[in-house]
Protein backbone atom coordinates (compact mmCIF):
# COMPACT_ATOMS: atom_id res chain seq x y z
CA UNK A 1 0.00 0.00 0.00
CA UNK A 2 1.09 3.61 -0.57
CA UNK A 3 0.59 6.38 1.47
CA UNK A 4 1.42 9.76 1.61
CA UNK A 5 0.54 12.24 4.01
CA UNK A 6 0.33 15.84 3.47
CA UNK A 7 3.60 15.30 1.21
CA UNK A 8 4.94 18.88 0.36
CA UNK A 9 8.22 19.45 -1.80
CA UNK A 10 9.56 22.71 -3.39
CA UNK A 11 11.79 21.34 -6.30
CA UNK A 12 13.61 24.27 -8.12
CA UNK A 13 12.13 27.41 -6.54
CA UNK A 14 8.49 26.02 -7.05
CA UNK A 15 5.82 24.21 -4.83
CA UNK A 16 5.69 21.42 -7.02
CA UNK A 17 3.96 19.42 -4.28
CA UNK A 18 1.41 20.78 -2.11
CA UNK A 19 -0.09 18.54 1.26
CA UNK A 20 -1.01 15.87 -0.73
CA UNK A 21 -2.61 13.06 0.52
CA UNK A 22 -2.93 9.80 -1.23
CA UNK A 23 -3.69 6.17 -0.93
CA UNK A 24 -3.09 3.27 -3.10
CA UNK A 25 -4.40 0.05 -1.90
CA UNK A 26 -2.04 -3.23 -2.47
CA UNK A 27 -3.49 -4.77 -5.89
CA UNK A 28 -4.74 -1.68 -6.97
CA UNK A 29 -3.49 -0.28 -10.50
CA UNK A 30 -4.00 3.65 -9.45
CA UNK A 31 -3.88 6.15 -12.60
CA UNK A 32 -2.61 9.58 -11.57
CA UNK A 33 -3.84 12.58 -14.17
CA UNK A 34 -3.16 15.93 -13.99
CA UNK A 35 -2.58 19.16 -16.80
CA UNK A 36 1.11 19.87 -17.44
CA UNK A 37 3.24 21.02 -14.82
CA UNK A 38 0.97 20.01 -12.42
CA UNK A 39 3.45 17.93 -10.41
CA UNK A 40 2.79 14.42 -11.54
CA UNK A 41 6.57 13.47 -11.83
CA UNK A 42 7.78 15.01 -9.20
CA UNK A 43 4.90 13.00 -6.47
CA UNK A 44 6.23 9.80 -8.48
CA UNK A 45 9.89 10.28 -7.72
CA UNK A 46 8.90 11.05 -4.19
CA UNK A 47 7.10 8.06 -3.39
CA UNK A 48 10.00 5.99 -5.88
CA UNK A 49 12.49 7.20 -3.43
CA UNK A 50 14.30 9.38 -5.51
CA UNK A 51 13.24 12.54 -3.89
CA UNK A 52 12.42 13.34 -0.38
CA UNK A 53 9.39 15.69 0.47
CA UNK A 54 10.36 18.69 2.80
CA UNK A 55 6.90 17.97 4.69
CA UNK A 56 4.94 15.12 5.52
CA UNK A 57 5.58 11.27 5.39
CA UNK A 58 5.34 8.81 1.99
CA UNK A 59 4.96 5.68 3.22
CA UNK A 60 4.98 2.10 1.46
CA UNK A 61 3.21 -0.79 3.28
CA UNK A 62 4.05 1.32 6.75
CA UNK A 63 7.84 2.02 6.14
CA UNK A 64 9.23 5.32 4.66
CA UNK A 65 11.06 5.22 1.35
CA UNK A 66 13.60 7.72 0.96
CA UNK A 67 16.76 5.71 1.52
CA UNK A 68 15.46 2.99 2.70
CA UNK A 69 17.63 -0.07 0.49
CA UNK A 70 15.36 -2.88 2.05
CA UNK A 71 11.66 -0.96 0.51
CA UNK A 72 13.71 -0.06 -2.52
CA UNK A 73 14.22 -3.74 -3.56
CA UNK A 74 10.78 -4.02 -3.98
CA UNK A 75 10.22 -0.91 -6.44
CA UNK A 76 10.52 -0.92 -9.71
CA UNK A 77 10.53 2.92 -10.91
CA UNK A 78 9.96 3.54 -15.22
CA UNK A 79 10.61 7.12 -16.43
CA UNK A 80 10.03 8.87 -19.45
CA UNK A 81 12.87 8.53 -20.19
CA UNK A 82 14.15 4.83 -19.58
CA UNK A 83 17.99 4.81 -18.25
CA UNK A 84 20.30 2.42 -19.05
CA UNK A 85 24.31 1.79 -18.43
CA UNK A 86 26.45 2.92 -21.17
CA UNK A 87 27.74 0.38 -23.50
CA UNK A 88 25.39 -2.26 -21.90
CA UNK A 89 23.19 -4.59 -23.63
CA UNK A 90 20.17 -6.32 -22.38
CA UNK A 91 21.70 -9.17 -20.99
CA UNK A 92 24.16 -7.14 -18.81
CA UNK A 93 21.54 -5.32 -17.64
CA UNK A 94 19.75 -7.76 -16.42
CA UNK A 95 22.62 -9.53 -14.97
CA UNK A 96 22.93 -5.91 -12.96
CA UNK A 97 19.31 -6.23 -11.85
CA UNK A 98 19.79 -9.68 -10.95
CA UNK A 99 21.99 -8.46 -7.96
CA UNK A 100 20.04 -5.80 -6.78
CA UNK A 101 16.59 -6.96 -6.64
CA UNK A 102 16.33 -10.59 -4.63
CA UNK A 103 13.20 -11.90 -6.33
CA UNK A 104 14.55 -11.75 -9.67
CA UNK A 105 13.21 -14.73 -11.97
CA UNK A 106 15.51 -15.55 -14.29
CA UNK A 107 12.76 -17.90 -15.65
CA UNK A 108 10.76 -15.94 -16.61
CA UNK A 109 13.45 -13.68 -18.16
CA UNK A 110 13.90 -15.77 -20.71
CA UNK A 111 10.83 -16.65 -21.19
CA UNK A 112 9.26 -13.07 -21.80
CA UNK A 113 11.81 -13.17 -24.67
CA UNK A 114 9.07 -14.93 -27.02
CA UNK A 115 6.63 -11.50 -26.46
CA UNK A 116 9.45 -8.87 -26.57
CA UNK A 117 11.27 -10.00 -29.29
CA UNK A 118 14.79 -8.08 -28.70
CA UNK A 119 18.26 -9.02 -29.43
CA UNK A 120 19.77 -9.37 -25.99
CA UNK A 121 23.28 -8.83 -27.15
CA UNK A 122 22.78 -5.81 -28.43
CA UNK A 123 23.53 -2.20 -26.95
CA UNK A 124 20.76 -0.76 -25.85
CA UNK A 125 21.53 2.91 -26.25
CA UNK A 126 21.68 1.80 -29.66
CA UNK A 127 17.86 0.82 -30.04
CA UNK A 128 14.75 3.11 -30.66
CA UNK A 129 13.09 4.62 -28.05
CA UNK A 130 10.46 2.42 -28.31
CA UNK A 131 12.33 -0.44 -27.71
CA UNK A 132 14.18 0.60 -25.43
CA UNK A 133 11.15 1.25 -23.28
CA UNK A 134 9.88 -2.45 -23.94
CA UNK A 135 13.41 -3.10 -22.72
CA UNK A 136 12.81 -1.32 -19.48
CA UNK A 137 9.44 -3.28 -18.91
CA UNK A 138 11.13 -6.54 -19.55
CA UNK A 139 13.88 -5.50 -17.12
CA UNK A 140 10.79 -4.81 -14.65
CA UNK A 141 8.40 -7.58 -14.99
CA UNK A 142 11.32 -10.24 -14.99
CA UNK A 143 12.73 -8.58 -11.31
CA UNK A 144 8.98 -9.25 -9.95
CA UNK A 145 8.61 -6.08 -7.69
CA UNK A 146 5.77 -5.31 -5.24
CA UNK A 147 5.54 -1.54 -6.25
CA UNK A 148 5.39 -0.43 -9.97
CA UNK A 149 5.66 3.27 -10.71
CA UNK A 150 5.40 4.19 -14.39
CA UNK A 151 5.73 7.88 -15.57
CA UNK A 152 4.32 7.60 -19.44
CA UNK A 153 5.09 3.93 -19.80
CA UNK A 154 3.49 3.65 -23.29
CA UNK A 155 4.81 6.73 -25.06
CA UNK A 156 6.83 5.56 -28.53
CA UNK A 157 5.31 1.57 -28.08
CA UNK A 158 3.28 0.04 -31.08
CA UNK A 159 -0.78 -1.03 -30.47
CA UNK A 160 0.49 -4.50 -30.15
CA UNK A 161 3.20 -4.09 -27.41
CA UNK A 162 1.42 -2.16 -25.72
CA UNK A 163 -1.51 -4.78 -25.12
CA UNK A 164 1.15 -7.37 -24.20
CA UNK A 165 2.69 -5.27 -21.40
CA UNK A 166 -1.11 -4.39 -19.97
CA UNK A 167 -1.68 -8.38 -20.26
CA UNK A 168 1.36 -8.90 -18.09
CA UNK A 169 0.80 -5.85 -15.68
CA UNK A 170 -2.69 -7.38 -14.77
CA UNK A 171 -1.44 -10.90 -14.99
CA UNK A 172 1.03 -9.53 -11.91
CA UNK A 173 -2.04 -7.11 -10.18
CA UNK A 174 -4.03 -10.44 -10.31
CA UNK A 175 -1.70 -13.07 -8.93
CA UNK A 176 0.81 -11.49 -6.91
CA UNK A 177 -1.04 -8.51 -5.48
CA UNK A 178 1.49 -6.14 -7.65
CA UNK A 179 0.78 -2.58 -6.96
CA UNK A 180 0.59 -0.02 -9.68
CA UNK A 181 1.13 3.86 -9.41
CA UNK A 182 0.85 4.73 -13.31
CA UNK A 183 1.14 8.79 -14.48
CA UNK A 184 -0.48 9.47 -18.66
CA UNK A 185 -1.30 12.21 -20.43
CA UNK A 186 -3.44 9.34 -22.53
CA UNK A 187 -6.36 8.85 -20.67
CA UNK A 188 -8.07 6.37 -22.51
CA UNK A 189 -4.81 4.03 -22.08
CA UNK A 190 -5.26 4.76 -18.17
CA UNK A 191 -9.29 3.94 -18.29
CA UNK A 192 -8.28 0.42 -19.93
CA UNK A 193 -6.06 -0.72 -17.04
CA UNK A 194 -6.69 1.57 -14.00
CA UNK A 195 -9.42 0.83 -11.11
CA UNK A 196 -9.02 4.30 -8.92
CA UNK A 197 -8.13 7.53 -10.37
CA UNK A 198 -6.54 10.94 -9.02
CA UNK A 199 -6.25 14.67 -10.57
CA UNK A 200 -3.31 16.34 -9.04
CA UNK A 201 -3.63 19.71 -10.28
CA UNK A 202 -1.18 22.88 -9.43
CA UNK A 203 0.72 20.64 -7.25
CA UNK A 204 -2.45 19.28 -4.71
CA UNK A 205 -4.97 16.43 -5.25
CA UNK A 206 -8.53 17.80 -6.84
CA UNK A 207 -10.08 14.55 -6.37
CA UNK A 208 -9.16 11.22 -6.00
CA UNK A 209 -11.94 7.82 -6.52
CA UNK A 210 -12.60 4.37 -7.89
CA UNK A 211 -12.66 4.70 -11.48
CA UNK A 212 -16.58 3.45 -11.37
CA UNK A 213 -17.56 5.80 -9.13
CA UNK A 214 -16.21 8.71 -10.92
CA UNK A 215 -17.93 7.67 -14.20
CA UNK A 216 -21.08 7.33 -12.06
CA UNK A 217 -21.51 11.04 -11.01
CA UNK A 218 -20.99 12.54 -13.96
CA UNK A 219 -23.43 12.28 -16.78
CA UNK A 220 -23.44 14.13 -20.43
CA UNK A 221 -27.60 14.63 -20.89
CA UNK A 222 -28.86 15.67 -24.08
CA UNK A 223 -32.36 17.17 -23.38
CA UNK A 224 -35.08 19.24 -25.12
CA UNK A 225 -38.50 20.66 -23.98
CA UNK A 226 -42.01 21.04 -25.62
CA UNK A 227 -42.48 24.47 -22.88
CA UNK A 228 -39.36 25.66 -22.54
CA UNK A 229 -38.75 26.01 -18.54
CA UNK A 230 -37.55 29.27 -16.94
CA UNK A 231 -34.14 30.73 -18.17
CA UNK A 232 -32.36 29.77 -14.67
CA UNK A 233 -33.58 26.25 -14.53
CA UNK A 234 -29.62 24.76 -15.64
CA UNK A 235 -28.63 26.44 -12.17
CA UNK A 236 -30.69 24.18 -9.75
CA UNK A 237 -28.12 21.13 -10.70
CA UNK A 238 -24.37 20.71 -10.71
CA UNK A 239 -23.75 21.61 -14.32
CA UNK A 240 -20.25 21.74 -15.04
CA UNK A 241 -20.58 22.41 -18.60
CA UNK A 242 -23.56 23.22 -20.63
CA UNK A 243 -25.06 24.45 -24.20
CA UNK A 244 -27.84 25.20 -26.07
CA UNK A 245 -28.01 24.02 -29.93
CA UNK A 246 -30.98 24.82 -31.34
CA UNK A 247 -34.32 23.39 -29.40
CA UNK A 248 -31.84 21.02 -27.60
CA UNK A 249 -29.48 21.01 -24.78
CA UNK A 250 -26.09 19.39 -24.20
CA UNK A 251 -25.22 19.67 -20.48
CA UNK A 252 -22.76 17.49 -17.87
CA UNK A 253 -24.22 16.98 -15.23
CA UNK A 254 -22.46 15.59 -11.38
CA UNK A 255 -24.87 14.10 -9.62
CA UNK A 256 -26.33 10.33 -8.93
CA UNK A 257 -27.78 8.86 -11.73
CA UNK A 258 -31.60 8.51 -10.33
CA UNK A 259 -31.09 12.14 -9.53
CA UNK A 260 -30.13 13.63 -12.54
CA UNK A 261 -33.30 11.82 -14.11
CA UNK A 262 -35.59 12.75 -11.95
CA UNK A 263 -34.99 16.55 -11.95
CA UNK A 264 -34.31 16.68 -15.76
CA UNK A 265 -37.87 14.61 -16.19
CA UNK A 266 -40.14 17.25 -13.58
CA UNK A 267 -39.77 19.50 -16.69
CA UNK A 268 -41.36 16.85 -19.32
CA UNK A 269 -38.70 16.89 -21.54
CA UNK A 270 -39.65 15.76 -25.19
CA UNK A 271 -36.45 14.13 -25.45
CA UNK A 272 -33.53 12.87 -22.83
CA UNK A 273 -30.96 10.93 -23.48
CA UNK A 274 -27.81 10.27 -21.07
CA UNK A 275 -24.97 9.67 -22.88
CA UNK A 276 -21.56 7.87 -21.69
CA UNK A 277 -18.36 9.35 -20.81
CA UNK A 278 -14.92 8.74 -21.22
CA UNK A 279 -12.68 9.24 -18.32
CA UNK A 280 -11.20 12.12 -21.16
CA UNK A 281 -14.59 13.87 -20.90
CA UNK A 282 -14.60 13.30 -17.35
CA UNK A 283 -11.29 15.38 -16.20
CA UNK A 284 -11.78 17.76 -18.81
CA UNK A 285 -14.56 19.04 -17.65
CA UNK A 286 -13.63 18.82 -13.92
CA UNK A 287 -10.18 20.65 -15.23
CA UNK A 288 -12.66 22.94 -16.66
CA UNK A 289 -14.63 23.16 -12.99
CA UNK A 290 -11.10 24.97 -11.13
CA UNK A 291 -10.52 27.51 -14.13
CA UNK A 292 -8.33 25.43 -16.18
CA UNK A 293 -8.12 27.20 -19.76
CA UNK A 294 -10.68 24.68 -21.93
CA UNK A 295 -12.82 26.42 -24.45
CA UNK A 296 -16.54 25.25 -25.71
CA UNK A 297 -15.59 21.53 -26.04
CA UNK A 298 -18.91 19.90 -25.95
CA UNK A 299 -19.50 17.42 -29.02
Amino acid sequence: MIECKEAYKKYEGNEAVQSVDLLVKQGSIYGLLGSNGAGKTTLLKIVAGILKQDKGDVLIDGTPVFENVDMKKKIIFLPDTPYFFSQYTLRTMANFYSSIYPDWNEDRFQNLQGIFEIEMDKKLHKFSKGMRRQAAFWLAFSAMPDVLIMDEPFDGLDPVIRKKIKNLMVQDVAEREMTVLISSHNLREVEDICDHVGILHKGSVLLEKDLDDLKSDVHKIQVAFKNEPREEWHQEMKILQYERRGSVWLCVVRGKELEVKSYFEKYNPVIFDMLPLTLEEIFIYEMGEVGYAIENILV
